[in-house]
């Protein structure tokens, strides 16, 4: 059966926001007396969103009470400068292109939330033809529901769709939905060959072939 639908995990497969969510956090710290954390360590904790970021910068857990607090400015931060920095991928603009050109089905599933994913999109002018966010539904990845929620938008069997992701949660999530995974190599994520992936590549040109 052929492939008619390629749905995306955003950061980290999509668009490279870590540049940005990195900003937000050096600033935090900074407004908070505290000294700035190397890119190259925060980078790998994007995925798991803003309060892991926290419990990074300010080696605390979620229990601190200042935690909420924390949270919530850097999440204002990032709202303020979400496109200082982001921009899709080497390759994903040429290859979006060519989906187009073959009148195919792409989307977006992500734990990103609603609101941040829409303005992220809308500043970067990407217009996918589904989008599904981490509060879009009670249920996001690694659980099914997104992805096949995604499917049932587009009116398309799971089965001619691929999902693209840089996380073991996309790769759990597309086998639990019954969609065939493909795992990339320059995201955020170390990729082990545990995830149980159906296919690995290293840029999204190789994309193509799989189709």
């Amino acid at each position: 059966m052929m492939v008619n639908t390629i749905l995306f995990d955003l950061d980290g497969t999509l668009i490279d926001t870590a540049p940005d969510l990195a900003y937000a956090l050096n600033q935090l710290l900074q407004e908070n007396g505290l000294s700035q954390k190397p890119y190259e360590q925060i980078k790998p904790l994007v995925a798991f969103g803003g309060k892991a970021l926290i419990k990074f910068g300010f080696e605390c857990e979620d229990s601190h009470p200042q935690f909420l607090k924390w949270h919530q400015r850097i999440l204002e931060i990032y709202t303020n400068n979400i496109d200082r920095s982001s921009s899709t991928f080497d390759g994903i603009d040429a290859l979006i292109n060519m989906l187009k050109a073959q009148k195919l089905h792409w989307g977006i599933v992500t734990n990103k939330p609603e609101n941040l994913t829409h303005l992220l999109l809308e500043k970067l002018g990407i217009n996918p033809d589904v989008i599904v966010c981490g509060d879009t539904l009670e249920f996001n990845k690694p659980h099914p529901a997104p992805l096949l929620y995604a499917c049932a938008q587009l009116a398309i069997d799971p089965r001619r769709c691929l999902f693209i992701g840089d996380d073991k949660n996309d790769m759990l999530a597309g086998t639990n939905a019954n969609i065939k995974t493909v795992a990339v190599t320059y995201g955020y994520g170390k990729v082990e060959k545990n995830w149980n992936y159906d296919y690995l590549i290293t840029h999204p040109s190789e994309l193509l072939e799989l189709i």
